[in-house]
């Protein structure tokens, strides 16, 4: 009778952002590792708290699939010689296959014979295989993973107690001296240890002890304590960020209302929500209307008793925290921008790259030359060197120094306070968009180029003096400020290559003669192509397109996404695999040219003439196409080149014996492979493996 299966890793508490990703990597790797050992189950379910990461299996099958495969060994020319007997390739391809050369078959492919071998593999006991499974656990890996103790195994935190059952048996392995057992833990303090009889008993005997295994259940239930504390008065702004931080701080939440003193509302309304937010993981309350109301949502990890003594600590260390920032703000209010600014000559940025006032310097001037390399008009380029000239004064204030999370949002204030214009003021708060790989971008033009500035000059600066991030240590986050400026650029469909970019500061560092960038250029090219690799993974489409646009430049970055993405999705076109080979078959001839000169007159073949008149429309077309960057188009243009090329193939003899006739035709397949280049090498994307 099918069983059902159980795992679980206790760990000590694991960051909030760690977990969503860590229950996935869980359910997928247990999916792939029961496809590859050809076991069969009828579901697999996660779970996760922040003590904890747990699957089931449910009906696991008792026997691995048994399975007949067929190996195809050597060509029948191969395999036996002129008298037709059996040769030492086909006697060792049998032998590897742990049969007998009785065993072979001939079977043929495409109108050549092989040899071939059927092997018929028994199943497994599915006990057997279950201890195999630590090697699933071993396998998640977290964005910090560190060695705890003598352990050997890195890994987010150090494991506790493991849970593995097959029925209501124990799956014995052990990981860093940790043994497996039947027995699990509840809540930290509310619970007690649970000795579990069946897979079925685990969610059901955890939530007796004050554990929601379940992270949709614990979320649903944060929300429904949220819509019951709602009223005609007043909303809660449930912010999905937080809501899935606070869901995996919690094991068995329960939520409550706080109240603040009305006078803190004078101070601006972001202190008041990043002070929520950000420290206290609270939910913000408003009126109908939107307007801040001195009341705050919390979520306690465990159950309602003496939940009023938790409202009331609550309330206190809130409390504590808006005095301080009333406290900085009205001190920060005595004082001017300039005040500010002077301070920043005193704070060293990095050694070898000076103080916050010289990287401001170096932001400022990369600033105005982004700007007027984009032809900004010149009352934009004088508030966006306006915005980079004073967008780190904020760091100075009292209250960045005291609430880090604040720098630019403050700057913004501070800046409308101080009467900046508008658009300068937003694009202080802009500068540091996006927060990470997937936040918000910048609103605003001169946010966007302030941003960007700012992060290139961080990644140029840096690595040209030798800090270049390797394996999880990034301590000046150059990965994400990367990713921030590809996104900026194919978000803003900026008209410059990312190599034009990068010119621009490489340019600044020479005349500031501050680092030999020069020994660095290759290094950052290659730190951004990652980033772009990167993003590509993200949106799906596969390494070898990657390869193929930006085999040489990256260029403009917007255009480059266009093409990737829609190369990746003729790659999974039936229909489009004969014009992949023509226009393959040109790039993969075209080394052989020697002249480059086309001769119309000396053309012998309707074919070749059809080719050429098709390629002077093409290559019109795609110049008009590629210079608007419509992907689609261009493409278009080099799919119009195919049934001719097949044509030309399969009519004229390219290698002809005749120097002049050959010399013609290789220069007629150099030039439409140089067209298709200019759009991508077609060559490196792996075609047939998708057919």
């Amino acid at each position: 009778m099918a069983k059902h299966v159980l795992f679980e890793i206790g760990m000590e508490e694991l960051p909030a952002r760690f977990i969503d990703d860590a229950e996935l990597q869980l359910r997928e790797k247990t999916a792939k590792w029961l496809e590859d050992l050809r076991i069969a189950y009828d579901s697999i379910t996660s779970f996760s708290t922040p003590r904890r990461l747990a699957v089931r299996i449910e009906n696991i099958a008792d026997m691995q699939t048994t399975i007949e495969e067929e190996a195809k060994g050597p060509a029948l020319t191969i395999a036996k010689d002129e008298n037709g007997e059996w040769t030492k390739a086909a006697i060792g391809f049998a032998k590897g296959q742990g049969k007998t050369v009785e065993d072979l078959v001939e079977k043929e492919i495409n109108g050549k014979a092989y040899v071939f071998v059927t092997k018929r593999i028994e199943g497994k006991a599915t006990n057997e295989l279950l201890p195999g499974f630590k090697d699933v656990i071993t396998s998640i890996s977290f964005s910090n993973n560190m060695r705890w103790g003598t352990n050997t195994l890195r890994f987010a935190r150090p494991i506790r107690w493991l849970v593995a059952l097959y029925g209501n048996e124990i799956v014995p392995f052990e990981i860093t001296k940790v043994e497996t057992s039947n027995v699990t833990y509840g809540h930290r303090f509310l619970g007690e240890s649970v000795t579990l009889g069946d897979a079925m008993d685990y969610e059901k005997k955890l939530k007796e002890n004050f554990v929601i295994a379940d992270a949709k259940e614990r979320k649903a239930r944060i929300l429904e304590g949220i819509d019951e504390l709602q009223n005609d008065q007043f909303q809660v702004s449930v912010d999905q960020d937080l809501l899935a931080e606070v869901t995996n701080l919690v094991e068995y939440p329960t939520v409550f209302k706080g109240e603040f003193e009305e006078m803190f509302l004078g101070l601006p309304s972001e202190v008041l929500i990043i002070s929520m937010k950000e420290h206290q993981r609270y939910f913000p309350v408003k009126s109908k209307e939107g307007k801040l109301l001195p009341s705050f949502i919390g979520v306690r990890n465990g159950d309602d008793t003496a939940l009023e003594t938790v409202i009331r600590g609550n309330e206190k260390v809130l409390r504590a925290r808006l005095q301080d920032a009333e406290f900085f703000y009205e001190e920060d209010q005595k004082n001017t921008i300039d005040h500010h600014l002077e301070k920043l000559s005193r704070v060293v940025f990095q050694e070898k790259l000076g103080t916050l006032a010289e990287k401001t310097e170096r932001v400022t001037d990369l600033t105005e030359r982004i700007a007027e390399n984009l032809n900004l008009p010149a009352n934009m380029i004088e508030d966006a060197s306006r915005a980079a000239e004073i967008s780190k004064f904020d760091l100075m204030t009292n209250m960045v120094n005291e609430f880090t999370d604040l720098q630019g949002v403050i700057g913004e204030i501070y800046a409308l306070n101080l009467g900046e214009k508008e658009a300068v003021a937003a694009a202080i708060r802009e500068q540091y968009l996006p927060t990470h790989a997937n936040g918000d971008l910048p609103d605003s033009e001169i946010g966007a180029i302030l941003s960007v500035a700012e992060k290139i000059d961080t990644i140029v600066g840096i690595i040209s003096v030798g800090k270049i991030p390797t394996g999880s240590q990034d301590p000046y986050a150059l990965r994400r400020q990367a990713i921030g400026v590809l996104r900026i650029l194919e978000a803003g469909k900026w008209e410059m290559k990312v190599e034009d970019l990068l010119q621009l500061a490489y340019d600044l560092y020479d005349e500031l003669e501050i680092e030999k960038i020069s020994d660095y250029k290759e290094k950052i090219h290659e730190f951004f192509k990652l980033r772009a690799s990167h993003l590509l993974k993200e949106a799906g489409i596969e390494q070898d397109v990657f390869q193929a646009v930006m085999d040489k430049e990256m260029g403009n970055f917007t255009y480059a996404m266009a093409k990737a993405r829609h190369l990746s999705k003729k790659r999974h076109e039936e229909a489009f695999k004969e014009k992949e080979e023509a226009l393959v078959r040109i790039l993969n001839l075209a080394d052989k040219a020697e002249n480059n000169e086309i001769n119309p007159q000396a053309f012998e073949t309707d074919s070749e003439k059809a080719l050429f008149e098709q390629f002077e429309l093409s290559r019109k077309a795609f110049s008009d196409h590629d210079k608007a960057h419509d992907a689609v188009k261009a493409f278009e243009q080099l799919e119009a080149l195919a049934d001719p090329i097949h044509e030309f193939f399969d009519n004229n003899m390219v290698m002809a014996d005749n120097m002049e006739l050959r010399n013609n035709r290789l220069a007629l397949v150099a030039a439409i492979s140089s067209l298709i280049l200019d759009y991508a090498d077609l060559a490196l994307i792996e075609w047939k493996q998708h057919f």
